[in-house]
């Protein structure tokens, strides 16, 4: 029984305009996402009587690297062939291209600068609290994705196929894998499962282990996903495995290790 004659998908990315300013879905998804990200790390700094002043430096920390990672992410291991050539595009993010991999990376060397400048505690400790709001803010960026019909899937005859008539695809027209839907709501379901093993569970006893479930989590997610997902630049047809996949790949053997080396450590109360 087929349940929808594919979907045509035509959104104006730009919300509206005043003058040079536009406000666009991508950008307020991205705001809300921060926004709701700190709302929930102050429960937790709540819950675990931690230093407010903490907080306010973790977001400025944790913002910074995430949109200098992701652009940097994107301009190294997407780019480079174009941007060693344009040097003065690296600084025009507004121009679009940020990578998930860059901006994990670039979050990982802010909580390392932000345990030992900050809060003298172990990065792990950070880690697993951080995770937790870091899940639902990926949900709100392929949301923004979607809108931007950007990121967009292969060329599917199921059902539920999107026709981006914005994407830039050959072909605009044929019904496609909505891959931004398939990975906002894998990253909901983790954020999901990260919530309920942090508020019901001793998991944020066990250093490590709600970091490492999200790395396994997010980019196993990613991993596969990524088979119904267009090639983000052309250097990467005919390879085996995309440039995400094989990003992925170290994230989630670090997800391994740091998962199971918790279920072995004892609970830890501070």
């Amino acid at each position: 029984m087929v349940l929808f004659n594919y979907i045509t998908w035509n959104p104006d990315p730009e919300i509206f305009s005043l003058g040079p300013l536009s406000v666009r879905y991508y950008g307020l998804f991205f705001a809300i996402a921060f926004l709701l990200g700190y709302y929930i790390m102050e429960k937790m700094f709540k819950r675990e009587e931690a230093p407010e002043e903490w907080l306010d430096k973790l977001f400025v920390y944790v913002v910074l690297a995430t949109v200098i990672g992701a652009r940097l992410g994107h301009v190294l291991f997407y780019g480079w062939d174009y941007y060693s050539q344009h040097p003065g595009e690296i600084l025009a993010i507004w121009h679009g291209g940020l990578a998930s991999h860059g901006g994990a990376i670039g979050i990982l060397i802010a909580i390392y600068l932000f345990s030992k400048r900050v809060s003298k505690k172990s990065m792990l400790w950070v880690l697993d609290r951080l995770v937790v709001p870091v899940a639902l803010a990926a949900v709100f960026i392929r949301s923004g994705n979607l809108m931007n019909s950007e990121i967009v899937g292969t060329v599917t005859d199921l059902p539920w196929g999107f026709q981006f008539l914005r994407a830039s695809v050959e072909n605009p027209e044929l019904p496609r894998h909505p891959s931004q839907m398939y990975e906002a709501l894998s990253y909901l379901l983790i954020f999901g499962v990260l919530m309920f093993l942090y508020w019901r569970t001793d998991a944020r006893l066990r250093r490590g282990l709600l970091f490492g479930l999200f790395l396994i989590g997010v980019f196993t997610s990613r991993f596969f996903i990524e088979f119904v997902k267009e090639n983000q630049e052309a250097f990467e047809e005919g390879m085996a495995l995309n440039m995400g996949q094989i990003l992925s790949i170290p994230f989630v053997l670090a997800g391994l290790y740091f998962f199971f080396k918790a279920l072995k450590r004892p609970p830890v109360k501070k």
